[in-house]
């Protein structure tokens, strides 16, 4: 079943009297959605009791939970001693997610810095070859990676690469955060062909049964020449990518991932709204 899900707590969340992370799975839950992406953005610092506790909150609410590894990530730093902290976060993320009962673990690659682009990809494709072997080794390819799509033109992350890194082994499943995607190409998806093409290209490299349930992050994203500068919300009306476009391919395509809203302080709200219009459109 395609699910749909805030990343982290909305402005609602809080308002509504809410603190815990705990709190989050019946929140979630009270709105008709049906997961939710918790954020290790500044670092992987969670007692195993408390992860514990979060597991049995969503458990109970029949909440699946993901969670996004810290933001430090970068298979393409040329420094070793950072690849090896980047793959720490990674694993130390995935150990935490089995802790909560979930799934899937997204991550950003890498960034391009002073390499080439080729460089910085080959570089990353490399290091995600000894990622995987380390997820083998630690017993945690039961689980999905999903490297993201990004928003920044120095990023690593297009739609192309994305898919590469994931052609290099089935514990790779892709993130595509529409609205990266969208910052990073000026504009770029606006009609249901400009959604189709890119996931048509993805199954034709990856195939059916590892797109079915693919990752996605959605939100409006402000943008600049060099790509992404601000999460936006639904209400924006200048800047995209729109939902309705992406419900329709998903529909005709039979996809069904796992949704995360990334809305700036809206995201129950509009995952609630993209969930209302897939199913309004598609019944």
């Amino acid at each position: 079943m395609i699910k749909f899900g805030p990343s982290g707590n909305s402005e609602s969340f809080y308002a509504a009297g809410y603190e815990h992370t705990e709190d989050a799975a019946h929140f979630v839950k009270e709105r008709g959605l049906d997961c939710f992406e918790y954020s290790f953005g500044r670092g992987v610092r969670m007692t195993e009791q408390k992860a514990r506790s979060v597991a049995a909150a969503f458990a109970r609410e029949g909440v699946e939970i993901s969670a996004h590894a810290p933001y430090f990530i970068n298979f393409a730093n040329p420094d070793s001693e950072m690849a090896q902290k980047s793959y720490g976060y990674v694993l130390d993320t995935a150990k935490a997610v089995r802790l909560f009962g979930g799934k899937r673990i997204v991550f950003h690659p890498a960034a391009q810095g002073k390499a080439t682009r080729e460089e910085a990809v080959i570089r990353t494709s490399d290091r995600l070859k000894i990622l995987r072997d380390m997820i083998y080794e630690q017993g945690l390819d039961d689980l999905m990676f999903c490297p993201e799509t990004m928003g920044k033109v120095a990023q690593i992350g297009t739609i192309e690469e994305v898919t590469a890194f994931c052609e290099i082994d089935p514990v790779f499943t892709p993130c595509v955060d529409f609205g990266h995607v969208n910052a990073r190409e000026q504009g770029s998806l606006r009609t249901a062909r400009d959604y189709r093409d890119r996931l048509e290209y993805m199954l034709s490299r990856l195939g059916f049964e590892r797109m079915k349930h693919f990752h996605v992050h959605f939100s409006k994203i402000q943008y600049g020449p060099k790509g992404e500068l601000k999460h936006l919300t639904f209400a924006d009306d200048v800047f995209g990518p729109e939902f309705e476009p992406l419900a329709e391919v998903l529909h005709e395509l039979k996809l069904e991932p796992y949704i995360v809203s990334e809305s700036d302080g809206t995201q129950a709200e509009d995952a609630a709204a993209m969930k209302a219009i897939y199913f309004r459109m598609n019944g």
